[in-house]
C-alpha cells in the first residue's frame, strides 16, 4: 500500500472517532474501528480475536448498580423498589416486572440494563417479536457504551438474540438485518454478514440500517464509490449527522470536494453540536481552498 492511500486511512479513522464522540446516536459504531494495516476487514471478526468477555460476564445486579450511579437519587431509589419487587416474583409477575424495569431503564436512557430485561422477557415469552425486541436494544447498547469489555458480550447476546428471532421466523427481514450486523462487526467472517445484508437490500432496496451498515463497511474497505449511493439511499429515507459526515467522508476521499462539502455542512446542520461544528468548518475551510 502506497503512503497517500495509507495518510487517507488514518484521516477517514481519525474523523470516524470524532464523529463517533460527538454524536448520541452511534449505530455504525462496531463498524468503523481502526483497520489493519492493509485498510481492509480482518478475514475473522475484532470481537473475537480480542479475548472478548463472555456473555455471562454481564448481569442485571452489574449493570443495574453501575447504570444507578449516573441517575439522581429519586430515580434510582423508584427502579430499585421495582427491582425488589421483581426478586420477589415469579411466573407472569416476574414476567411483567422485567416488561416495566426494561422500559424504566430505556427511559432514562441506560440501555445496558434494559436489554438484559429484555432477554428475560424473551425467554420467558419466546416469539420473534420478543426476541427482536432484545436484540436491537443490545445492539443499542452495543453502540452507546464506552466499556470495551462489555462491547463483546453485548454484540453475542444481540447474536443469540436475533438467531433466536430468525428461529421463530426465518424469513424475518428485520432479525436478518440484525444478525448480519452482528456479523460484520466481529461474530463471524465479515463477508458472511455482508451477504445477509445484500440479501435483504435485495428485498428492500431502502432498509435504512442494511444500507447504513453496507455503507461504513465500503468506507472501511476504501471502496467509496460504493459508499455513496449507500448514504445517499439512507438520506433519503431518514437524514441523520452520521449519514451526511459519512456521505461527505466518501465524497471528500474521491475528491469531490464540493459536494462533500455540502454533506459535511448538512451533518453539522443536524447535529447542533458545537465541537462537532467546530471540526466541520475546519474541515471545510480545507476543502474550499481544493476546490
Amino acid at each position: 500500500m502506497n503512503s497517500s492511500i495509507r495518510s487517507k486511512q488514518i484521516i477517514i479513522i481519525g474523523a470516524v472517532v470524532l464523529l463517533i464522540a460527538f454524536l448520541f446516536t452511534r449505530d455504525i459504531k462496531g463498524l468503523v474501528k481502526p483497520t489493519e494495516e492493509n485498510g481492509k476487514m480482518p478475514s475473522t471478526g475484532q470481537v473475537s480475536d480480542a479475548g472478548a468477555a463472555s456473555p455471562s460476564a454481564l448481569s442485571i445486579e452489574t449493570s443495574s448498580t453501575a447504570a444507578k450511579n449516573v441517575l439522581n437519587k429519586n430515580l434510582a431509589t423508584d427502579i430499585t423498589a421495582l427491582e425488589n419487587s421483581y426478586k420477589g416474583a415469579s411466573g407472569t409477575e416476574k414476567t411483567d416486572l422485567a416488561k416495566q424495569l426494561a422500559q424504566k431503564w430505556d427511559d432514562v436512557e441506560q440501555i445496558t440494563p434494559s436489554a438484559l430485561y429484555l432477554e428475560v422477557v424473551a425467554e420467558n415469552e419466546p416469539s420473534t417479536k420478543t426476541w427482536l425486541a432484545a436484540g436491537n436494544q443490545f445492539i443499542k447498547a452495543f453502540e452507546s457504551t464506552q466499556d470495551s469489555l462489555a462491547q463483546p458480550a453485548l454484540l453475542q447476546k444481540a447474536n443469540t438474540s436475533y438467531k433466536n428471532a430468525l428461529e421463530k421466523d426465518s424469513t424475518n427481514i428485520e432479525a436478518k438485518t440484525g444478525l448480519g450486523v452482528t456479523i460484520v462487526n466481529g461474530l463471524g467472517a465479515p463477508m458472511q454478514g455482508i451477504a445477509m445484508l445484500l440479501e435483504v437490500v435485495a428485498k428492500e432496496p431502502k432498509n435504512v440500517k442494511a444500507n447504513m451498515n453496507l455503507g461504513l463497511f465500503s468506507i472501511k474497505s476504501g471502496q467509496f464509490d460504493k459508499a455513496i449511493p449507500r448514504f445517499k439511499t439512507v438520506i433519503a429515507q431518514s437524514p441523520t449527522p452520521e449519514a451526511y459526515f459519512y456521505l461527505g467522508t466518501a465524497l471528500e476521499n474521491l475528491g469531490k470536494n464540493k459536494e462533500a462539502v455540502e454533506a459535511y455542512l448538512n451533518s453539522k446542520k443536524l447535529a447542533a453540536n458545537p465541537t462537532l461544528s467546530s471540526f466541520i468548518d475546519k474541515k471545510v475551510a480545507e476543502l474550499k481552498n481544493k476546490i
